[in-house]
């Protein structure tokens, strides 16, 4: 089976400029690229112009994960903000208790080069669920760590779970021991640069660190038609830094 060639960034908060470096990158050596949330400057409580939009659509992302930066309390407003966006929105552990139709999907598949690919994005929870807010906006936060377990129970053996997750470094490390059918995670919020994947019971997790610096590029192999995913190649790319290699 051909190896699958995924990039990922987090945490851009605005840093633009990456879009040439990404599509040199992707034509050498194409591959999925999906982002994992907070590549905007704005807040769950202001609404501002976001230009950041147009360069991850120009970058033809696949997918995005819903980060803080990107979620925001007003219904209204989160759907303003993914109506600029012509990527997917992507956020599994936020549900509308209201019953309005969401701006964003749950979870994305992919079917690329004979692998087939479930992607689920986590964001970090805003307050619990219960919340006197959460009767006053609408939105409630599932357990990220729950809603793992429910997806990856419901995920067949000769598919690849991928968890665009945006809850920080120390929940992903729980994440990883507590679901450990979990194929590989991208991560972001705490703003964590890792040289190198770090596995915790089996599941890799790679952070490539805020503000673009780098884009992570990580291959994964399969030992045999149904065998678990592997990291055959990793690495960081230099992406917004000054000096670039590839």
């Amino acid at each position: 089976m051909t190896p699958l060639r995924i990039y990922h960034t987090s945490d851009l908060h605005d840093h633009r400029g990456f879009v040439p470096r990404l599509r040199a990158l992707r034509e050498a050596e194409p591959g999925l690229l999906f982002d994992c949330g907070d590549s905007l400057r704005g807040s769950q409580t202001v609404y501002r112009s976001e230009p950041v939009i147009a360069e991850i659509d120009d970058a033809g992302y696949d997918a995005q994960g819903i980060g803080n930066r990107e979620f925001h309390y007003l219904f209204p407003l989160l759907a303003a903000r993914a109506r600029k966006m012509r990527h997917p929105l992507v956020c599994s552990n936020l549900v509308d208790v209201r019953g309005r139709p969401l701006p964003f999907v749950p979870e994305i598949t992919f079917e690329r080069d004979g692998w087939r690919l479930r992607i689920v994005s986590l964001l970090v929870v805003q307050y619990p669920e219960g919340s006197p807010w959460e009767r006053l906006l609408g939105w409630r936060f599932l357990d990220p760590i729950e809603t793992a377990k429910r997806y990856a129970a419901s995920t067949p053996d000769d598919t690849t779970l991928i968890v665009l997750s945006h809850v920080g470094l120390r929940v992903d490390r729980r994440l990883a021991e507590a679901v450990p059918r979990l194929d590989l995670i991208l991560g972001g919020h705490s703003h964590d640069t890792l040289p190198e994947p770090e596995i915790r019971s089996g599941v890799p997790i790679v952070h490539a660190g805020p503000y673009g610096a780098f884009v992570s590029r990580t291959e994964l192999e399969r030992d045999g038609v149904a065998g678990r995913a592997r990291i055959a190649r990793f690495d960081l790319v230099p992406l917004l830094s000054s000096q670039h290699s590839a």
